[in-house]
Formats: C-alpha cells, sequence, structure tokens
C-alpha cells in the first residue's frame, strides 16, 4: 500500500518512520546505527525538522524497508526515456 504525502507534509515523513521503527522493535539509535546515520537525526526527522538531506533520509527509509516513489504529471515521458531538451 502506499501512502501519498505532499510536499507540505514533512510532518508525515517523521511520523511514518516512528511508526516503522516502533513496529521493527528499534530504539532511535539502533535505527541510526543500522541506517549509518547520526544519533540526533531519527529524533530530528520524527519531530518534522525540514532540513534534512535527502541521501540521509533515504538511507533511513532503507533501513526499515521503506520505498519511495516518484509521482508527476512528467514520470511516463521520462520513464520512457523522453530527453527533456527536445
Amino acid at each position: 500500500m502506499a501512502v501519498k504525502i505532499g510536499a507540505e507534509s514533512v510532518s508525515s515523513v517523521g511520523r511514518i518512520i516512528r511508526f516503522h521503527r516502533k513496529i521493527a522493535g528499534l530504539s532511535r539509535i539502533e535505527l541510526a546505527d543500522i541506517a549509518g546515520v547520526g544519533k540526533t537525526v531519527v529524533y530530528d526527522i520524527e519531530k518534522g525538522k525540514e532540513t534534512v538531506r535527502l541521501d540521509t533520509l533515504l538511507k533511513l527509509l532503507g533501513a526499515l524497508n521503506v520505498t519511495v516513489s516518484l509521482a508527476g504529471p512528467m514520470m511516463e515521458r521520462y520513464e520512457a526515456g523522453d530527453d527533456a531538451e527536445s
């Protein structure tokens, strides 16, 4: 099942990470260690911090086996290999 999150819903990402971390039985420090990120990063994201590096966020989501999908009106063209300069 997919959850749609708009660009304005940064706090939703934190809630999703917290939910998956709790279900996995991990502490914030354990998740940070598994993901290879700083121990305060998990706390910051779960509390809705808006300035998080994308690579850090992807490491955390990957450690929790959560995938990210991008959607938009031009994604079909992108996936078909359409050159944006044409």
